[in-house]
C-alpha cells in the first residue's frame, strides 16, 4: 500500500518541478482543454434554394440548381432567419450609395468568435444575379456588412445594466421589428439538472434586454406570431429535465411577446412552434406510432383567454417530419426536414396544402442528396428557403487542432476545444496526447507537424508520467464496457526525438485481469491509480507506476458499485473519481474524492437523481477540478442537431469543498474529457498540419431509423 507523502514536502517539490522543467510558463493561469463529439466534422453554413409557389399548384417547384451560399464559411453557421428590411434599425444600417440597391439579409447564429452569437448578414440580392455570380457576391468583401446583434461573453456588460445576456447558446432566433427574440443559456437554473434556456429579447437600437421566460423554466425553439404580438415556445415549465435524450416531450405555452405575460399553456406535448397565422400553429411530435409527424393547431385568442381549439396530424406514418416552418410570404406551404426510410440523410420539402389537399415538394435530396440538412426557414416572401448543412471542403479553412473557447475566467484559465479524445499534455507542454478511438496519437501542442499515431487500436483515457520524460499511460481495449472485458493498463515510452526511426515502446502493466482502465499516475512518479472489475465490481486500485502490478498493488475503493474515471491531484494529496455508488447500475454518476491511503472519502458534486458527473481533472494548485455533467441539464431540442450519444455534457469547474461551480461551455454538443495543464496557452486557435478538408461524416439521430411501430413492438431500431 502506498504510504501518503508528507503534504508541505510534495508541494515543495511540485513548485521546483514546475520551475525548472516549465520556466516560460504563467503562473496566474493554466489551460483547460476539453473535447466535443463530432463538433471537428460539422462545419455548417448557411444555404438557400429558390422556390416558385404560383398556381397550379404542381408547379410548385425547386431551383436545384441555384442553391446559394449564404454565410461566409467562418466557422459553424447555424439556424438562420430571413428578416424583413422594413425594421428601422436594419434600414438604418444600410449604406447608400455604396451598397446594391436589391439586398439580402441573414439573421443567424454562429461560433465564430470564441463562443455562440447572433449575427446580421447585408448582401447583394440574387434576384438579378445568375446562381454562380450571386453565391461569388455573397462571400466577397466588401459587399458584405455584417453585424454582431446579440454579443459574446467579453462585449457587453451585466443584463442589469441594459446590456443583452453574455455568455450563451442562441437557439432560433427571431427578428420582429426592432425587437430580436431567442433562446440564451446565460442565466443559471436555480436547481440543478435544469436547463438553463430561455427566451429573451433585445431591443436592438438601445439593446435593452428582458427576459421572458420565468425563472425555473426551461423554453426553447421560440415563434413570434405575423402580428409580433404572440409568442410561442416549447417548454418544460417547472417540473425540469426528465433525463431524455431523444424527444424532450416538451409542451406549447404561448406569452405576449412585449413582457412574457399572459403565459398559457396551448398544447400538451408538442415542440418546435411555428405560426401560419394569429390563430393557427404548425408544430412536432414523435406520434405513438414512432413516427415524427408535423401537426396543426388552431387556437382562440381573446382579449383575457388562449385557449386549444384542435389538432390535426398533418403528416401521415411512413416517415419522419419535424422542425416545420411557414412564411406569410408562402401561405399553404410548410417547410420541413424529413427522414424517409429510402434516404440516410436528412432532407428538407415542402409541404404544399393549398387547394385542400397535401402534396410534397423534394428540395434538398435533388440538389445535394448525400448531405444531411437542417432547421428550414422561409423568407419574407416565400421565393427561397434556407437550411443550414455541412458546407464540404474548398472554403480553405484550416483544421484545428486546438479551438479557442472564451474564458469565464480569463486571468484563471484559457479554454481550448481539441480535435481528439481523451487529452492530456506532456509536463514540458510541448505535446498532447490523444485518443481517434481507434488509435492514440501524439501531436505538438502548437499545431506544428503531423500526429503521429504512437498505438493502433482502441486506447482509452491518456496521463502523462510526472517525472519520466516521454511516457503515456493508457488503457488498451473497448472502452465503457463490462466488468469481464479484457482490458489492460499499458505505458508508452515515446522514442528519443534523435532517433526518428525507434518505435515507441509499450509496456504492459496489468496482468490480463479484467477491465483496467483511466490510468492516472502519482506526482512522485511511483504510482497509478486505475479502475478495475477484476474483483467482480469496477473499483479503484493503485499499482506500481514502472513495474505495473507485479510489483505491488492495492485495492483503494470496494463495494458493489463502480469507481472509475479517476484523476490524481498534483500535491499529491487526493484521488477525485466518478462513481455510481448512490444508485448503482443506474447509470448515474457524482464526483468524490479519496486520500491515497483510503482515508477522507467524500462526495463532491453530484447533478442530482439519474445525474451525470464524470471525468473529474485537478486544477495545478489541487484546490478545484474541472469536470463534463448534466448539471445545466439540455441546452435545445435534440431532433433540432446532429446526433449526440449525451446532448446534455457540458464542462464545469468546482472548488475541492463543493462550492463555487462554474459553468465553462455552452451549446448544444456533447462535451467531455476535459484535462487542466498547469501552463497558460494563448487563447487562439491552432491549426493542424493537415490538408484542410472537410469530412462532414457526423450522423443524424441515431433513433430517427425507428421505421416503425406495432402493437407496442419497434420494427426496427438499428443504428
Amino acid at each position: 500500500m502506498p504510504r501518503r507523502p508528507h503534504h508541505c514536502l510534495v508541494v515543495v517539490l511540485f513548485f521546483l518541478f514546475l520551475f525548472f522543467a516549465l520556466p516560460n510558463a504563467t503562473w496566474a493561469a493554466g489551460t483547460i482543454v476539453f473535447s466535443t463529439v463530432g463538433r471537428s466534422s460539422y462545419n455548417f453554413d448557411i444555404f438557400s434554394l429558390p422556390i416558385t409557389t404560383s398556381r397550379p399548384r404542381r408547379s410548385i417547384a425547386a431551383g436545384i440548381d441555384g442553391e446559394r451560399q449564404l454565410t461566409d464559411g467562418v466557422s459553424i453557421n447555424f439556424n438562420g432567419f430571413f428578416p424583413s428590411l422594413s425594421s428601422s434599425f436594419l434600414a438604418s444600417l444600410l449604406p447608400s450609395p455604396s451598397f446594391p440597391p436589391s439586398v439580402d439579409s441573414l439573421i443567424y447564429v454562429t461560433e465564430r468568435n470564441g463562443s455562440s452569437a447572433i449575427f446580421l448578414d447585408l448582401f447583394p440580392s440574387s434576384s438579378s444575379s445568375s446562381s454562380q455570380s450571386a453565391r461569388r457576391a455573397a462571400l466577397e468583401l466588401p459587399t458584405r456588412l455584417q453585424f454582431l446583434l446579440v454579443p459574446t461573453p467579453d462585449d457587453v456588460a451585466d443584463e442589469s445594466a441594459g446590456g443583452a445576456p453574455t455568455t450563451s447558446m442562441k437557439d432560433r432566433p427571431t427578428l420582429f421589428g426592432d425587437l430580436l427574440v431567442y433562446v440564451s443559456t446565460h442565466q443559471p437554473s436555480p436547481f440543478p439538472r435544469q436547463s438553463w434556456a430561455a427566451v429573451y429579447s433585445t431591443h436592438l437600437p438601445t439593446g435593452l434586454t428582458r427576459r421572458l421566460t420565468p425563472s425555473g423554466v426551461a423554453d426553447f425553439s421560440p415563434a413570434v406570431s405575423p402580428s409580433g404580438t404572440w409568442t410561442a415556445v416549447a417548454s418544460y415549465g417547472a417540473a425540469g429535465w426528465s433525463g431524455d435524450v431523444d424527444e424532450l416531450l416538451t409542451a406549447i405555452y404561448v406569452f405576449r411577446t412585449e413582457d412574457g405575460s399572459g403565459r398559457t399553456l396551448v398544447i400538451d406535448h408538442g415542440g418546435w412552434p411555428c405560426w401560419a397565422d394569429e390563430t393557427t400553429l404548425y408544430f412536432h411530435r414523435q406520434g405513438s406510432d414512432g413516427w415524427w409527424s408535423i401537426y396543426r393547431a388552431t387556437i382562440s385568442i381573446e382579449t383575457t383567454a388562449i385557449s386549444l381549439e384542435s389538432i390535426v396530424r398533418i403528416t401521415p406514418p411512413g416517415f419522419h417530419a419535424f422542425t416545420p416552418a411557414t412564411s406569410a410570404g408562402a401561405p399553404g406551404i410548410i417547410a420541413v426536414a424529413t427522414r424517409r426510410p429510402t434516404s440516410e440523410f436528412r432532407h428538407i420539402e415542402l409541404i404544399d396544402m393549398r387547394g385542400g389537399s397535401v402534396a410534397y415538394v423534394e428540395l434538398t435530396r435533388l440538389a445535394v442528396p448525400y448531405s444531411h440538412h437542417y432547421n428550414p426557414f422561409i423568407s419574407p416572401d416565400g421565393s427561397h428557403v434556407g437550411y443550414h448543412r455541412c458546407r464540404g471542403s474548398g472554403n480553405g479553412n484550416p483544421s484545428l487542432l486546438l479551438e479557442n473557447i472564451k474564458s469565464v475566467s480569463p486571468d484563471t484559465f484559457s479554454l481550448l476545444r481539441i480535435d481528439g479524445k481523451f487529452p492530456s499534455f506532456s509536463r514540458d507542454g510541448e505535446m498532447i496526447a490523444y485518443v481517434g478511438l481507434p488509435g492514440l496519437y501524439v501531436v505538438n501542442s502548437d499545431g506544428s507537424g503531423r500526429p503521429i499515431e504512437v498505438l493502433s487500436g482502441y486506447a482509452f483515457a491518456t496521463a502523462w508520467d510526472w517525472k519520466r520524460k516521454g511516457v503515456i499511460y493508457t488503457s488498451y481495449g473497448p472502452g465503457f464496457s463490462s466488468e469481464s472485458t479484457e482490458v489492460d493498463i499499458i505505458a508508452i515510452t515515446l522514442p528519443d526525438d534523435a532517433d526518428e526511426n525507434s518505435e515507441p515502446l509499450i509496456k504492459k502493466l496489468t496482468k490480463g485481469s479484467k477491465n483496467n482502465a483511466f490510468p492516472s499516475p502519482s506526482p512522485d512518479g511511483k504510482w497509478v491509480v486505475f479502475r478495475s472489475g477484476r474483483s467482480g465490481h469496477k473499483n479503484l486500485y493503485i499499482m506500481d507506476a514502472v513495474d505495473g502490478e507485479s510489483a505491488g498493488i492495492h485495492q483503494l475503493t470496494e463495494g458493489p458499485w463502480s469507481d472509475t474515471m479517476c484523476n490524481w491531484s498534483p500535491d499529491g494529496e487526493w484521488i477525485a473519481f466518478a462513481s455510481d455508488r448512490d444508485n448503482p447500475g443506474s447509470g448515474s454518476f457524482a464526483i468524490y474524492m479519496v486520500h491515497p491511503n483510503g482515508t477522507g472519502l467524500r462526495k463532491v458534486v453530484h447533478s442530482g437523481n439519474g445525474g451525470r458527473t464524470n471525468h473529474p481533472w485537478f486544477s495545478p494548485d489541487s484546490k478545484s477540478f474541472v469536470f463534463t455533467s448534466d448539471y445545466a441539464g439540455v441546452s435545445a431540442e435534440p431532433i433540432s442537431i446532429p446526433h449526440q450519444f449525451q446532448p446534455y455534457g457540458e464542462i464545469f469547474t468546482i472548488n475541492i469543498d463543493g462550492s463555487n461551480i462554474q459553468r465553462l461551455t455552452h451549446n448544444s454538443f456533447e462535451d467531455g474529457t476535459p484535462t487542466w495543464a498547469p501552463f497558460f496557452l494563448e487563447p487562439v486557435d491552432v491549426a493542424e498540419s493537415l490538408d484542410g478538408s472537410v469530412i462532414c461524416s457526423f450522423d443524424d439521430c441515431h433513433w430517427l431509423n425507428i421505421q416503425a411501430q406495432l402493437n407496442g413492438v419497434l420494427l426496427d431500431t438499428s443504428c
